[in-house]
């Protein structure tokens, strides 16, 4: 079998040239190698505009960017500028999502167990704050009784769906450690309670049930078991998460934004939910627009085993792997479009034996030493879950657009490595 690359595996404007080489927003990706190093993580930015806008006109004003999947500044501006909400998780997220002048009120505040200066700074600002247990409830009354501030909320429901995904990455079933549950009674109790005190302003209700769902029966099921509880209520919005899956390998296939909005709108309407639905996308925004570029330093063929392909990053820059067992495709970006008869694991430089990138790349027949070896649809969660382990510094992020590349984060030096020392 010929096995080649998945064109749908790459960012919108990739590009093949006569000679194979690949170029993304009009840049020869090779260049950028030898411009930056590899590791590299190389963002399409026409892609993630063109997803953000399909965003906005699928789902309208409230729709928000799941920023965990991807965050920096410059990525916190796009989505602001493309009329996306932020949605952030952590005084992190925050501090960047206002470091790049996104207006607090276009910021929705997430997490299961936000600190008192984390709600205290959203509080202050006229955050939303998506509300996940009676502790945040609490604690928000008590800075309502401090300064007399209305906090705008809303309350996030765990409906008691199992989505189609990882165990790890579902978040909707009744053993979960976000939200309030529907079938317990206690969403009610907390709806109740931000209905009746002067510190909230309750706009709607939310719900999350997991992440890389590609079934969208999974989101028909939540909107019918949720309808019962929000539909008496007369809430100005409904809030469906994100989750929605990307295609990271070769026979794999999703739903669009658009597809994915058609049929919740279908569903909410046919349960009677008059509410303004939303969503907060993330991976489906950013993973298909990244890729990550690294250089092969070592060979290591096991003979009628294995052939280890070793490259200068790993599990420090994409952890998704050995977390969930994630799998990925490979090719070599100086030919795009080659036949990739060679079985590969590609590994990483950590010292875990399970610091695998790809367990069964396929390459080119003649991939040497020095090679250019590239991973797709590492958009999401690979920058943002990256870690220093091993002291290895962090990659830098370029977006490439128009025929010209910009670094929006920088590479980390060994001196970045021992900032924090003491």
């Amino acid at each position: 079998m010929r096995h080649r690359l998945p064109r749908e595996l790459l960012p919108d404007t990739a590009a093949v040239g006569r000679d194979g080489r690949l170029s993304v927003g009009g840049v020869d990706v090779l260049d950028l190698v030898e411009e930056h190093g590899t590791p590299l993580f190389v963002y399409d930015e026409a892609h993630l505009r063109a997803r953000c806008r399909e965003a906005v006109t699928a789902f309208g004003e409230g729709v928000a960017y799941g920023s965990k999947a991807f965050l920096c500044t410059a990525m916190a501006r796009l989505v602001h500028e493309e009329g996306m909400r932020i949605d952030v998780a952590t005084g992190g997220e925050l501090h960047v999502a206002l470091a790049a002048g996104v207006p607090p009120e276009r910021i929705v505040l997430h997490g299961n167990n936000k600190s008192l200066d984390e709600l205290r700074t959203a509080h202050a600002l006229g955050v939303r704050v998506v509300v996940d247990s009676f502790d945040e409830l609490a604690r928000l009354q008590a800075l309502h009784d401090d300064d007399g501030l209305v906090t705008r909320v809303m309350v996030r429901v765990t409906p008691g769906v199992e989505a189609h995904t990882h165990e790890y990455v579902m978040t909707g079933q009744v053993d979960s450690k976000f939200g309030l549950g529907l079938a317990s009674g206690e969403a009610g109790r907390a709806v109740e309670q931000a209905q009746l005190h002067p510190a909230f302003d309750l706009v709607g209700v939310h719900a999350h049930i997991g992440s890389q769902i590609f079934q969208l029966r999974s989101f028909e099921k939540a909107v019918d078991i949720l309808a019962g509880f929000v539909a008496p209520l007369g809430l100005e919005e409904l809030c469906l998460g994100g989750g929605l899956g990307v295609p990271y390998v070769e026979g794999e296939a999703a739903p669009s934004i658009t597809e994915w909005a058609d049929v919740l709108h279908a569903a909410c309407k046919a349960a009677g939910i008059t509410a303004h639905v939303t969503v907060e996308p993330g991976r489906a925004i950013a993973a298909t627009a990244g890729m990550t570029l690294y250089r092969v330093g070592t060979i290591k063929e096991i003979p009628d085993v294995r052939i280890y392909v070793s490259v200068d990053g790993g599990m420090s820059d994409n952890p998704r792997p050995v977390l969930y067992g994630s799998g990925y495709e490979t090719f070599l970006p100086r030919s795009t479009l080659a036949d990739r008869p060679r079985t590969v694991t590609v590994v990483g430089k950590h010292c875990e034996s399970g610091d695998i990138v790809v367990r069964d790349g396929r390459v080119p027949a003649d991939l040497a030493v020095g090679d250019v070896l590239c991973t797709p649809v590492t958009g999401a969660y690979g920058h943002s879950m990256a870690s220093n382990y091993n002291k290895v510094p962090r990659p830098p992020v370029v977006f490439a657009a128009d025929g010209h590349a910009r670094v929006v984060v920088r590479r980390e030096t060994l001196d970045d490595l021992l900032r924090l020392d003491t």
